[in-house]
């Protein structure tokens, strides 16, 4: 997504996964979802199509009609949005708002569309991996081993008592210790096996192809088209092209799902290729740090994580959902959210902070842990999960400044988390900052994000001080202090 701003007008675009066939669709969709509920706020709300290009434009007016702002949605891919204020003053948050309300309910369509998408993935080798749900173990697993594997650490928390009682007082402390290390020092590995396929120089795209299956063809499909004829129909496409070291076209693949018996329309289709190895490599030269290794899991849910003890003995877990939802610029600003994490070793420092915790409640606490023994852990937990967010703001702060892309990652975080953000914006905040979460709120996030000036790289010469006291000061306003 890149965005453009003059006193007259202000403007952005939306890579999108919708296919031409339903961008129709999707300008009925921001009508309905977005200008009908608050009819009272709009006017002159209207459409056209100029050169076999669909807009949608209305007018957003202020409180007390103090100020307008004129509003052009242009479909294709990018879909392009123009805003134009009555008021070259017209403060940027307000403009960043409906921005973010367009990015909302754009994602609210595109999430619509994938419960009738078909969606196939590929890297170029002999295991053809399927789509893959979460089950309760892969869920677990994605749990503990993103977010900083801060879930971990709670699990080790609730874990050491029962350690405790088994080892004996003096030996509990230095296994569990010495057992959450191992685990710290090999999760590179152990998150290697959560991934589908390695992405290598040799083998540095994954392709991906979308079929939005029209209304009238989805209960045909979802009742004849189990699981393994899907997988044969994927094989078959893939035989046809990347094993011949051909790209994937549209013509091979309408004729391999005709064979199969479904007549696709191509303009419900989409097909891309991401080069994920050399997304990666800029980023980690970026950092200045050594190439990690890749994985991608073929999971549609879209996320993204990177952990090892070091640099050296680094990897980066994409998933498949994350390349659907991102365009490449905003997979690259992720990817050095991640790659931040790794370079500043934060796992290991996690590590050292819940060890430290947990040494000082068995050896200094421990007489009052029957008394206050709740009360404790809880406080405990909260403290812990509030540190953990200063690790995450400056890795938020790194990757904007070293890659100079904040306002990617801020897209990416609207995409990826725009329920948050709804959920944020009916809700009282402080619990976002309190609450067993890693992550600062989103929305404390995108708007960090997009206040930073090309003067700010000069400024900021402590990230991760400077994340600390921006995540007080963030908790505090909350608070009302």
């Amino acid at each position: 997504m890149e965005e453009m701003e003059t006193l007259e007008e202000f403007s952005f675009k939306v890579e999108t996964e919708v296919s031409p066939a339903y961008y129709n669709d999707l300008l009925l969709f921001i009508y309905q979802k977005y200008i009908v509920p608050y009819y009272r706020n709009f006017a002159n709300v209207r459409r056209w199509i100029l050169d076999g290009r669909e807009t949608l434009a209305f007018t957003i007016i202020g409180t007390h009609g103090s100020w307008y702002v004129d509003v052009e949605i242009t479909a294709g891919n990018p879909i392009e949005v123009k805003m134009r204020p009555s008021d070259p003053y017209v403060p940027r948050r307000i403009l960043n708002k409906i921005k973010e309300d367009l990015i909302i309910t754009i994602q609210m369509f595109e999430d619509e569309l994938r419960g009738r998408t078909l969606y196939f993935a590929w890297v170029p080798s002999r295991d053809i991996a399927g789509e893959k749900i979460f089950t309760r173990r892969r869920k677990i697993l994605s749990q503990i081993f993103t977010g900083n594997m801060l879930l971990l650490f709670v699990i080790f928390i609730m874990f050491s008592y029962m350690v405790f009682i088994l080892a004996g007082p003096q030996y509990a402390p230095i296994i569990l210790v010495l057992s959450n290390l191992i685990l710290v020092l090999f999760a590179d590995k152990i998150i290697m096996r959560m991934g589908d396929w390695s992405i290598t120089k040799d083998s540095p795209y994954v392709y991906i192809l979308q079929y939005h299956i029209p209304p009238e063809d989805f209960d045909f499909i979802k009742q004849n088209y189990p699981r393994e004829r899907l997988l044969q129909i994927k094989k078959d496409i893939y035989d046809r092209t990347l094993a011949l070291g051909k790209p994937i076209d549209t013509q091979t693949v309408q004729e391999v799902f005709y064979e199969h018996g479904i007549n696709i329309k191509l303009e419900n289709l989409l097909v891309k290729n991401i080069n994920v190895y050399e997304i990666v490599k800029r980023v980690s030269k970026q950092f200045n740090i050594n190439m990690p290794k890749i994985r991608i899991a073929n999971i549609i849910v879209p996320n993204a994580a990177a952990t090892g003890p070091s640099p050296r003995f680094s990897l980066v877990l994409i998933t498949t959902g994350l390349l659907i939802q991102l365009d490449e610029e905003e997979i690259f600003a992720v990817v050095g959210h991640e790659i931040s994490h790794v370079k500043s070793r934060d796992p290991l420092a996690l590590f050292l902070i819940t060890s430290a915790e947990y040494l000082f409640r068995v050896y200094v606490l421990w007489p009052f842990i029957l008394i206050f023994g709740f009360l404790y852990i809880l406080f405990a937990l909260t403290l812990v999960y509030f540190v953990a967010k200063f690790f995450e703001a400056r890795a938020d702060l790194e990757s904007a400044l070293i890659l100079g892309k904040p306002g990617a990652l801020a897209n990416a975080l609207r995409k990826i988390g725009y329920r948050r953000i709804w959920m944020e914006r009916a809700s009282n905040r402080v619990g976002s900052w309190l609450n067993m979460d890693p992550h600062p709120p989103l929305s404390f996030r995108i708007e960090r994000l997009e206040s930073l000036s090309e003067s700010e790289p000069w400024r900021i010469k402590h990230p991760f001080l400077q994340s600390i006291k921006d995540c007080v000061n963030g908790l505090l306003r909350e608070l009302g202090i």
